[in-house]
């Protein structure tokens, strides 16, 4: 743990300076900075998790600490903006190792970026490795869950003008090794190219945008081959009143090797929040679905694929991947004292088609899952705290129980657990 040592020493030697810069955000190139800059800073995560594998069971219980530290500059003059940002992620102590894991120094982020006046509104244009998280992100994301953030070396073009805004993208997503430094690579065998319109309304906005995901090699439970498909999504997000909402359904067409894929998903998080009470208790209702595949050899894939998801949107534990699935979670959070926010919920998990595998994030069949058992996969209880300590320190705890259903438990699964303690300090 000298890590954590170290890192509480920096915290210690530089609460003051951390104070007097601008809010430090998940995305540190997004941050306010004078028109002409050149800041410096870093971001360092520990987190220690605990519990048994995503595979229930199936494992055995495993303990390991995550590190990611990520440097950056970020220089500003007249309107660009030049980031790169480098990241080093490390898994120690865990058994199974995958590429969202572990990427020992590696270059993360590295754009220019130009913004002017264009039309009567704000244009602005990127070019490089870069991020671009999509609103709630269940589908597209920085993935920010695990150790490793996904970057894609893209051109980005952005165009707003009063409750208007004009989005999109071309992009290859990098993929990830650790072999050694600075090997993370990315090329035409991957792409996802995007075009997206927003509208602000009174208490929200609606959006919506078209996608188009391919790759060279996809492998499902009933195909394999090239994947070349379209996405089209629509969300509708606000507040009003105590009530807040935000919705959100996909439209998947195209193809998986010889086979048609045909597949779609949605999500709803509604909430009630009592301002009047002590701790402003919020009621929250969360519903997910995403089709499965439903017949075995019959030239079409039904199984939804989530693109790039946000790991944490259902738990930490990794345990639910948006595929093939119904999922329904209520849930109370409350404030007890300023900066400390605590959830508590209760879920239960189905799968739509017992043909098709259940799947853990961020997209992976458990092995034996395909056709044995019912729909009924499990119910889990989650239970999370978050902390503002100050503007740079934050701290997590979260812990999920899995209660395994018939459908795990006829491929030989069991109950499962996990527990994980995260502090997350910016400069």
């Amino acid at each position: 743990m000298r890590t954590l040592a170290a890192a509480a020493l920096v915290l210690v030697a530089v609460p003051a300076l951390a104070a007097e810069r601008p809010a430090i955000k998940a995305n540190r190139w997004q941050e306010d900075r004078p028109d002409t800059s050149l800041t410096l800073g870093l971001t360092l995560r520990e987190r220690v998790e605990t519990g048994d594998a995503a595979s229930f069971g199936g494992e055995p219980s495993d303990t390991s600490l995550s590190q990611r530290l990520q440097v950056h500059a970020d220089a500003r003059k007249g309107g660009w903006q030049g980031f790169v940002q480098l990241e080093d992620v490390r898994a120690f102590g865990r058994r199974d190792i995958g590429p969202a894991d572990q990427n020992r120094l590696d270059l993360r982020l590295a754009f220019v970026g130009y913004q002017a006046e264009v039309w009567g509104g704000k244009a602005n244009v990127r070019v490089g490795r870069q991020d671009f998280p999509i609103d709630q992100q269940r589908f597209l994301s920085a993935r920010d869950g695990p150790g490793v953030r996904q970057s894609f070396d893209a051109v980005w073009a952005d165009w707003s003008r009063g409750d208007w805004k004009l989005a999109g993208f071309v992009s290859q997503p990098v993929q990830y090794h650790d072999g050694e430094a600075f090997d993370d690579t990315s090329s035409g065998n991957v792409r996802l190219d995007l075009v997206r319109v927003e509208r602000r309304a009174p208490g929200g906005a609606i959006s919506t945008y078209a996608a188009r995901f391919a790759r060279s090699t996809a492998r499902y439970v009933d195909a394999v081959g090239e994947e070349d498909r379209l996405a089209y999504d629509l969300r509708y997000l606000g507040a009003a009143g105590a009530l807040d909402w935000d919705l959100e359904a996909m439209v998947q067409r195209g193809d998986v090797g010889a086979s048609d894929a045909r597949a779609w998903a949605a999500g709803g998080r509604i909430g009630w929040t009592l301002k009047s009470l002590a701790w402003k208790p919020r009621l929250g209702f969360q519903v997910d679905t995403a089709s499965g595949d439903d017949r075995a050899g019959d030239g079409k894939v039904g199984t939804f694929d989530p693109l790039y998801p946000n790991a944490a949107y259902f738990t930490r534990a990794a345990y639910t991947g948006y595929a093939n699935l119904v999922h329904v979670k209520p849930s109370v959070t409350v404030t007890p004292v300023k900066g400390l926010s605590v959830t508590a919920a209760l879920a239960g998990q189905w799968r739509r088609e017992t043909t098709d595998a259940i799947y853990a994030q961020p997209f992976i069949p458990l092995s034996g899952t395909a056709g044995r058992g019912g729909r009924w996969t499990g119910a889990y209880a989650h239970l999370r705290a978050d902390y503002a300590f100050n503007p740079s320190l934050t701290g997590t705890i979260e812990a999920v129980y899995y209660e395994a259903g018939s459908a795990l438990r006829a491929s030989g699964r069991d109950d499962s657990d996990y527990l994980g303690v995260e502090l997350k300090y910016g400069w």
